[in-house]
């Protein structure tokens, strides 16, 4: 097989030592050094393929998982014989094999591996030494890494005087005893350092009590075994397999973005204080050039990878080389950052000869600097130090304190049992806390990201950030490290930071996030900031870039009571149950027949596990289809490994192997892909592989680019200026950008100079500056709401209620009283009547005055606003019109909009300083002329039954279609962890793009989900554990309700999915069936438990477009007809299409039936009509309800007594509410400026509409 095939645990097991023929040159040398020091070689290569003792080559079974074929070989010439003595001591045998070929890794690196495996140097010593374990990391010129074991162990040399070399039995009197020390490296693509540790240990003790003879073939054997062992894919299963007298268990990775954890976490905060841990982070971070050092060369690989581990999902990606011999210590003079590790010995050395180096002393603590004795590089930030130092003392850290009042086990696979317990335990909460850490640092680093364009404004970044602070960001930003992390926020990876990111998010960052508003700090967040001498706020030093995008702003966690910050383990991961598999016993000798039996054995296990296994725990079953596809691909059987994997469709598209796959498909022979080929779903896959390759081919290698933003340099027209405007981060509407650029280029040339822009941007952020450095009295805040904000305040003027300056918010205008601070109420936006300019006289001249009307006073204010007088006429009629649409329309974002637009206004007045510049403001005065227009007036009875909208299209530089709705309702006993309690609503975007509402404060509850690229057409809540989603690509998508992913596919269907339907269940004991449809007629009943197809039968008709279960029989709505259906397919009633109806081309679009009166329901996409037949007796003229203003009906739902219809009218669409005992229109309500797509009831309380692209809204809607 070809690389991509997944190798088993072994890589290669190489032994290394002292050469037979420098053991003979020693003997002469004895007396001269009393332990001398000798170069070690590589003795032994054993790596995949095996030699069979039967059959020639394994080539036919692969013990390595598919590594059929060698690469490049290691070949030592014969060495003249030289013994040891082993402690069963037998004949004089070769410690070498005579002439093998060695199969050797290409990233293995057989030059420096002796020096790595004796970094100490070798010596033949007079006295034995302990076994002595040590790990190493080898990186390739990819970045690829390696992992190796290393154990070495003392094995007794007799010389005699006259050079002759004896074992056991022959002059003893005159044979001298030393000890030389072999070591034996197992080389894995994985860091199961404590496993193979274990299974070193476990063959150390095999080779004492075993004769020398039987060496290599004993060391061939057990990397032979290694070689069986495959490796578990991510999630909650691990794979346990016996090597006398342990039992080896290799933990799965928690996740498919996280690396293999087999080490102890714990580890560095049982060697440093939690303030040495952070610095050491800080240093990586910032891509220093790191040297850990140790007296124990074990320490270095486990520590240096622990922290590698922390700064997930930053990922180093420099040199990482945590053990250097003394003949490497010349690496530590590499010009690049890099983390390295030597022995303590060299600490003067090295201090000496470099400058700026960070040296980690690991036995001692300490983190210093080369160049003095402390360490000068910039902390991270305060708010993320301090959370961290107050979860790491909460640690608990003792294995010993923890297993005190247990009583002693005397089963040792038991012991070590409860002690991998109590270590998964520590590392989910040490995991847990350093993710933490990293999402303090970061978390806000998404809200300067523009994902269309791929830009990250840094400048605004980081002054967002707290001054102390900046030193720090600044040296990250310009990393390596940093740029990937930028590259995958930008691609939407969710993985454990997005997850935790989410997890923490308050409900008022919730809440923000469905409005589109300039940020400025909350009256709440101003609050968090008072000083208690002066009553007043600090400057806060947040500038937002993003309008559209209220998400930022959290309470930092050092205003919060640290004590009484709530910590939940598994915060970036739902907690679930760890199961094991229990390999076979591997085989005894390495003949083909018994490795094929162990194969047979391993797959026949596998299939018990699959039957034994419930179709609730999928993800276990999708475990087991992963491991018995790698076996059944490794023996040969390629269409049986396509079948397994074919199940992660229906059980865990997370873990699809997708480059095993493209290697599987590549190597079928002809025969095998015509078997695979005859079966549809087999035939499915293999297309869907060819494609993957074509679109990986085509996709950059760098995962796309990342841009810092930076102001033009040329002019820009019209869409350059949006493209800029969008990129900065000011504003993504493109509607309001345009209307800018048309602001800032009247009376000259459509283009907009550098410098003009230069201008524009400036102000922009010294207004944003300057609102923040409002210094609001206590009195002040207690009379604003905690979510105002402050965005305009004016200079010091005159006005009717004294002296002062005006200041507005998203909701009112107020004055700040000069003298003693105090605050005056102006008015609140809904309450204005009438804004209008007037001068008043002084001594000579007359001065523009601002007149403002209220419903609530008598007496008008007035402000001697001078200069700023026509300026704020404007932004106020602005603000004034947004909220009277606002309220009108029970649509907040209008308001959102108009202030984004007055505060536009006021950037463009002062970038331009000239007379045109009020002209040019006008411009942006949207709502002020649009609420005269018709189509914003809102007729009362729509007004009233209106409730609420709600944007989806928020992020998006223009609205998407919201083409499906589903309401769910909550779930009691649900933790917020575990998806929460609380209703939801699903929204299908028109790219495929699934977002979530919290039904109860109808807030965003996370990001979007991707099912797939196409348009989707339908959902069905099956159950609690699965919700289906019908997609135009043929799949149908299945996302878990509690996690809100998706991983799950159902891919029978040839077509566009185009109805989904649940059957009722008779009683508790009767398996739950599901119903779905396509375009081409096909309709496929399916167990919804075990996610298999029951039956699949074909409807003759004219694009089915969708389907209903009523009383027991299946009816089907197509464009030319009405059809019921029985269980095995055969038509049983007919309705077509009306006479009067025949000519549209699109037919019937919806129907439903009303089950109390026994009405069938059903509406046509070209006509404004609704057709009503009695379902007893369908050949009696139907009732026609004519709906006015209508040119097509698109859906119906029913609610209480009613019909809900939703149309698209002439203009606008609508939506008709009918009556269904008279047959009339009760309400027409003006619901959306496009068509409406899709309606749901929640619980019958309110009904949601949602809108086609030029609306792209959702309404909420009161029931009667």
């Amino acid at each position: 097989m070809a690389e991509n095939v997944p190798s088993g645990l072994l890589e290669a097991c190489v032994v290394l030592g002292v050469s037979n023929e420098r053991l003979k040159e020693l003997g002469l040398l004895q007396g001269k050094d009393k332990e001398p020091l000798v170069e070690a070689e590589v003795l032994q290569v054993h790596a995949p393929p095996f030699e069979s003792s039967s059959n020639g080559t394994e080539h036919d079974h692969a013990p390595a998982f598919g590594r059929v074929q060698r690469r490049r070989s290691f070949k030592k010439k014969r060495d003249r014989p030289v013994s040891t003595i082993s402690n069963s001591g037998q004949t004089n045998e070769p410690v070498v094999a005579a002439s093998d070929d060695l199969s050797v890794p290409q990233n293995i690196d057989l030059i420096a591996l002796p020096q790595l495996c004796f970094p100490d140097g070798l010596r033949i010593t007079h006295e034995s030494r302990e076994d002595y374990y040590h790990f190493l990391v080898f990186t390739d010129v990819f970045g690829n890494q390696t992992h190796g074991v290393v154990a070495q162990y003392c094995k007794p040399v007799h010389f005699q005087l006259d050079n002759g070399i004896h074992q056991n039995g022959h002059r003893l009197n005159k044979l001298q005893r030393l000890f030389t020390t072999y070591s034996i490296c197992i080389i894995s693509k994985y860091p199961y350092y404590n496993a193979l540790r274990d299974c070193l240990s476990s063959f150390l003790l095999q080779l004492k009590t075993s004769r020398m003879c039987e060496f290599e073939e004993q060391v061939k054997e057990f990397s032979a075994k290694l070689a069986l062992v495959p490796i578990p894919p991510p999630g909650p299963l691990h794979v346990v397999f016996n090597l006398r007298p342990f039992q080896i268990e290799l933990p799965s990775r928690l996740d498919v973005d996280r690396p293999v954890m087999d080490l102890d976490l714990h580890l560095p905060f049982l060697c440093f204080k939690p303030k040495q841990i952070l610095q050491i982070i800080s240093c990586i971070l910032m891509e220093q050039r790191v040297v850990f050092l140790s007296t124990n060369w074990a320490k270095l690989t486990l520590v240096a990878e622990c922290f590698m581990i922390f700064i997930h999902p930053l990922r180093w990606q420099h040199p990482f080389v945590p053990v250097l011999s003394h003949q490497m210590l010349d690496f530590i003079m590499a010009p690049t950052a890099y983390v390295m590790g030597c022995h303590t010995y060299h600490f003067e050395e090295i201090a000496e000869e470099l400058d700026d180096l960070v040296l980690i002393d690991i036995d001692q603590g300490t983190v210093l600097s080369s160049s003095s004795n402390r360490l000068e590089l910039p902390d991270v930030p305060l708010t993320a130090r301090d959370c961290f130092i107050f979860r790491a003392k909460g640690l608990q850290l003792h294995y010993d304190l923890d297993v005190c009042r247990v009583g002693s086990r005397t089963d040792i696979n038991e012991l070590r049992a409860h002690r991998r317990q109590w270590q998964h335990k520590v590392n989910t909460v040490i995991l847990n806390v350093t993710m933490e850490l990293i999402v303090n640092i970061f978390s806000e680093v998404c809200d300067f990201l523009n994902y269309e364009h791929r830009v990250f404004n840094s400048e605004e970044f980081l002054r967002s950030r707290e001054t102390t602070d900046h030193e720090f960001y600044k040296k990250v930003l310009d990393t390596h490290i940093f740029h990937s992390f930028l590259r995958e926020r930008l691609n939407r990876k969710n993985d454990a930071f997005t997850r935790m990111q989410l997890n923490i998010r308050s409900e008022t960052r919730r809440m923000r996030a469905m409005t589109e508003s300039p940020r400025r700090p909350t009256i709440d967040e101003i609050r968090k900031y008072v000083r208690a001498e002066n009553g007043l706020n600090s400057r806060l030093g947040i500038s937002m870039p993003n309008l559209a995008d209220h998400r930022l702003l959290t309470v930092p966690v050092r205003q919060t009571s640290i004590g009484t910050m709530p910590f939940q383990s598994g915060s970036w991961s739902p907690s679930r149950p760890i199961k094991t598999f229990k390999l076979p016993e591997f085989p005894p000798p390495l003949a083909y027949q018994y490795v094929q039996s162990y194969y047979n054995d391993l797959i026949k296990e596998l299939s018990k596990a699959i039957s034994a296994a419930t179709p609730d725990d999928s993800a276990l079953l999708a475990r087991y289809y992963y491991l018995r596809g790698l076996v059944n691909s490794v023996v040969g059987k390629r269409v049986d490994a396509l079948r397994d994997f074919q199940s992660l469709y229906k059980t865990d598209m997370d873990i699809f192997p997708a480059a095993l796959l493209n290697t599987l498909v590549e190597s079928l022979p002809a025969e095998e892909r015509r078997t695979a080929e005859r079966r549809p779903d087999l035939k499915r896959l293999i297309s869907w592989v060819k494609r993957e390759n074509e679109r990986e081919q085509a996709r950059p290698m760098d995962g796309g680019t990342v841009k810092r933003f930076e102001l033009p340099k040329k002019h820009l027209h019209m869409e350059d200026f949006v493209r800029r405007v969008q990129e900065s981060g000011i504003v993504k509407d493109q509607g309001t950008i345009q209307r800018l650029f048309e602001a800032l280029t009247v009376g000259q040339q459509k283009q907009v100079d550098p410098e003009m822009f230069r201008f524009f941007y400036n102000f922009w952020k010294e207004t944003e500056a300057a609102a923040q450095d409002v210094d609001l009295p206590v009195v002040v805040l207690e009379h604003l709401e905690t979510d105002e904000c402050v965005y305009k305040l004016s200079s010091s003027v005159k006005t009717s209620h004294g002296v002062g300056k005006i200041a507005m918010t998203q909701r009112r205008l107020f004055l700040l009283t000069e003298g003693r601070p105090g605050y005056v109420e102006i008015t609140k936006f809904r309450d204005i009547e009438d804004v209008k300019i007037s001068s008043a006289p002084f001594l000579l001249l007359r001065i523009p005055t601002l007149k403002i009307k209220t419903s609530l006073r008598k007496e008008t204010f007035e402000a001697n606003l001078k200069s700023e007088c026509d300026l704020w006429h404007l932004m106020i009629k602005e603000m004034w019109a947004g909220r009277k649409i606002a309220d009108d329309h029970k649509d907040p974002q209008f308001m959102e909009q108009a202030l984004t637009n007055a505060l536009l206004m006021d950037a463009v007045v002062g970038c331009l300083q000239s007379q045109k510049a009020i002209f040019a403001a006008t411009k942006l005065a949207y709502f002020d002329k649009k609420k005269l227009e018709v189509p914003m007036m809102v007729p009362k009875t729509t007004s009233e039954t209106l409730k609420h909208k709600i944007n989806p299209s928020l992020d998006q530089t223009s609205p998407l279609a919201v083409d499906v709705l589903l309401y769910t309702p909550g779930q009691l006993g649900v933790s917020e962890l575990d998806g929460g309690g609380n209703p939801k609503l699903w929204c299908a975007l028109s790219d495929g793009k699934v977002l979530v509402f919290d039904a109860a404060s109808w807030s965003m509850q996370q990001n979007s989900v991707q099912v797939g690229k196409s348009r989707l057409n339908c959902m069905l809540a099956v159950n609690q554990q699965q919700l289906w989603i019908g997609s135009k690509d043929s799949f149908i998508y299945i996302i878990n309700p509690r996690s809100v992913s998706c991983n799950k596919q159902l891919t029978e269907h040839r077509s566009e999915v185009t109805g989904l339907a649940l059957e009722e269940r008779t009683d508790k004991f009767s398996q739950t069936v599901a119903y779905s449809c396509s375009e081409d007629g096909s309709v496929i009943v399916w167990d919804v438990s075990m996610l298999q197809v029951r039956r699949q039968f074909r409807v003759s008709c004219d694009r089915l477009q969708c389907i209903q279960i009523h009383a027991s029989m299946l009816w089907c709505c197509s464009r030319d007809c009405l059809l019921e259906v029985r269980r095995n397919g055969t038509v049983h009633r007919k309705v077509s299409l009306p006479d009067h109806l025949q000519s549209s081309p699109r037919g019937f679009s919806s129907f439903l039936f009303f089950n109390e009166s026994e009405k069938l329901w059903a509406g046509s996409a070209d006509a404004g009509e609704l057709c009503v037949w009695h379902c007893t007796d369908l050949n009696k003229p139907f009732i026609s309800i004519q709906l006015t203003d209508c040119t097509g009906v698109v859906c119906m739902i029913k609610v209480k007594n009613q019909i809900w219809v939703g149309c698209q009218g002439k203009t606008r669409g609508k939506i008709y509410v009918v009556d269904t005992d008279r047959y009339t229109v009760e309400k027409e309500l003006m619901a959306h400026d496009d068509s409406v797509q899709t309606l749901c009831s929640a619980e019958d309380r309110y009904v949601l509409s949602g809108a086609a692209r030029a609306d792209g809204k959702i309404a909420i809607w009161k029931v009667e």
